[in-house]
């Protein structure tokens, strides 16, 4: 189990860790990563080994219900969400992009 934090927090970002707290409760080997690109984005990258047998969607629903707690602008805010199996890291171009972003002038 892993959950990080780059980069400087705000209230959005707390609002979002305390609804993943959960979710890392719930999945004890998942491996979470967010932070802000810009003043109005926020980018969230799950591994998880228990994603193997779900679709995209699938995962994404599920995500979903954690974030039911966080208000409408709280939930405007995450802009990319990563849903990644430990085997799917490697070729994902998403993921290249989560750990070597291109800088937002916003």
């Amino acid at each position: 189990m892993s959950f990080a934090v780059r980069k400087q927090s705000d209230e959005i970002i707390e609002a979002i860790v305390e609804s993943l707290r959960t979710y890392e409760r719930d999945h004890p080997h998942a491996e979470i990563v967010l932070y802000r690109q810009n003043s109005v984005s926020v980018r969230i990258r799950i591994i998880d080994p228990s994603f193997k047998d779900l679709t995209r969607i699938q995962r994404s629903n599920l995500i979903w219900t954690y974030f039911h707690t966080l208000s409408e602008d709280e939930q405007s805010e995450i802009s990319m969400l990563i849903l990644l199996t430990p085997e799917e890291v490697e070729k994902s171009f998403a993921n290249m992009e989560f750990d070597d972003p291109v800088t937002s002038d916003l």
